[in-house]
């Protein structure tokens, strides 16, 4: 079968279906932005103040719609002076500041905290916590709350105007900041620990996974030489298309560049994968075409990557498995040597590699209505396996407990995915490990158990496909 007559699978029926490529920009465009918003460290708490305010506005008009006479039924609970209110409120106002001085100073400390021990990647996931927001939008917006209250208090000579309701909610969201900055501290506390961090940038890296590549892996498809795909007849040459900035690739619209792929009639090969970094001379992608399009066609194309100075794990699971490889990595470090946390990571670590065995990861040939449009540069399961596994097992020297660790992962991995190069490749690995233990423990009682399981996890993947993998698979009809 050649690249043209590729079968349509499910993914490609629904790229049929997409709207005009205008409106998939401006729906990519808006998705980052918001991606950027949320990880910010001023959106959540901007919002609590301007709820804060609108609430303190509310109060003081439904005080003055109902009037304060029925302050002197309830004078125990509400019947307080201009004076004890200005008192009250100022006090409020002046804690809350130090409060959020205070909450700040513990995130910066937090963030530095994990950025030394830890991983650097790892501030950006602490900095978009709806907690660390919640809490320091609810300080400072408490705060908003007393002046815009405190402004409507009038004295006798002045007018005599206390908002009952208004001053009451000020000391009510002020008792209530008590509990806030209890469980602050209690979640600061949680949030260093070593296996909240790799429980949250775990679950964060499978809902990528999930995300990017959704469906089971059921029957295997046949891998096509993309090397050997040739432009259309028309084009007699691969004209490239520039970065013009610098930066990490944060994701791509992949549906915007198959509609520019389908105007133009031509194949895009692209160059730049999710993740990787390009220079202003780097190359994106290739437009395989007989002329060189004109520079307005560059600029569409170019739109179609978000480059920014950070990688997001939106579109870049792979991302989620460096900051865990990095937290290993620095675990196993001469000067840390800490196995406990490396073994901890590689155990989160085989979690994800679990998840990659039974999904259908695309491959590279992108087509529509039978015709191949697009040649795209995603990481294959091997690739992604070799991020999981390689730069650790060979920072393991002389640890059998890694080693372990690493095998068992790929033990589990070997149990969910049923298609035969995937076992190949979790063999190799198994091969790598063996032999850095056998070169690198000179004791028998260390490597013993790890010779032991190495043979034991390389018979379970030499051996015919688990049940419940095959159970995994359908027919190729099932598919579409």
């Amino acid at each position: 079968m050649t690249p043209r007559e590729l079968p349509l699978t499910r993914d490609r029926l629904l790229r049929r279906s997409t709207p005009t490529h205008g409106i998939i920009d401006s729906v990519h465009h808006l998705h980052q932005l918001w991606i950027r918003i949320a990880s910010s460290l001023w959106f959540v708490p901007l919002v609590l103040v301007f709820g804060a305010i609108a609430l303190a506005l509310a109060l003081i008009l439904i005080d003055v719609s109902i009037g304060t006479d029925w302050v002197r039924e309830n004078s125990l609970i509400f019947g307080v002076g201009a004076a004890g209110a200005r008192g009250m409120l100022s006090a409020i106002a002046a804690s809350m500041m130090t409060v959020a001085s205070l909450s700040f100073s513990l995130t910066i400390t937090t963030l530095a905290t994990a950025s030394s021990q830890y991983t650097s990647r790892l501030i950006r996931n602490f900095m978009r916590d709806r907690l660390n927001q919640f809490v320091l939008g609810y300080f400072v917006g408490l705060f908003a709350y007393c002046l815009i209250v405190l402004r409507t208090v009038l004295s006798r000579d002045e007018g005599d105007f206390v908002p009952p309701l208004a001053v009451f909610g000020g000391l009510v969201l002020a008792l209530a900041s008590i509990g806030v900055l209890i469980f602050f501290i209690h979640h600061i506390a949680r949030s260093i620990q070593v296996s909240t961090i790799l429980s949250s940038v775990t679950a964060e890296t499978l809902t990528a996974v999930g995300h990017l590549f959704p469906d089971e892996l059921g029957a295997p498809i046949s891998a096509y030489d993309t090397a050997a795909v040739a432009p259309p007849p028309n084009a007699t040459a691969w004209h490239p298309v520039l970065a013009e900035r610098f930066g990490y690739v944060q994701s791509l619209n992949s549906p915007g560049l198959l509609a520019i792929a389908r105007e133009f009639d031509c194949i895009i090969r692209m160059t730049a994968d999710i993740g990787e970094f390009v220079t202003p001379a780097g190359t994106l992608c290739e437009i395989g075409l007989a002329s060189l399009p004109d520079g307005e066609s560059h600029a569409r194309i170019r739109a179609l990557f978000e480059i920014d100075s950070t990688r997001t794990i939106e579109q870049d699971a792979a991302f989620g498995i460096r900051q865990i490889v990095d937290i290993a990595l620095k675990a196993l470090s001469p000067g840390v040597n800490d196995t406990t946390t490396a073994v901890m990571c590689v155990h989160h670590l085989g979690v994800i590699l679990e998840a990659l065995g039974d999904r259908d990861i695309p491959d590279r040939l992108r087509t529509e209505d039978g015709v191949v449009r697009v040649l795209a540069s995603g990481r294959s399961f091997d690739a992604l396996a070799g991020q999981c596994l390689d730069q650790i097992r060979r920072c393991s020297t002389g640890n059998p407990a890694v080693m372990c660790a690493l095998l068992n992962a790929v033990s589990a991995a070997g149990r969910r995915t049923s298609d035969p190069a995937r076992r190949r490749t979790l063999s190799r690995h198994v091969g790598s490990i063996a032999s850095l233990a056998q070169a690198s423990l000179s004791w028998d009682e260390d490597l013993g158990p790890v010779r032991s399981l190495a043979s034991r996890t390389a018979e379970e993947l030499d051996a015919p496909v688990p049940y419940h993998a095959q159970a995994r698979l359908v027919r190729p009809a099932d598919r579409v």
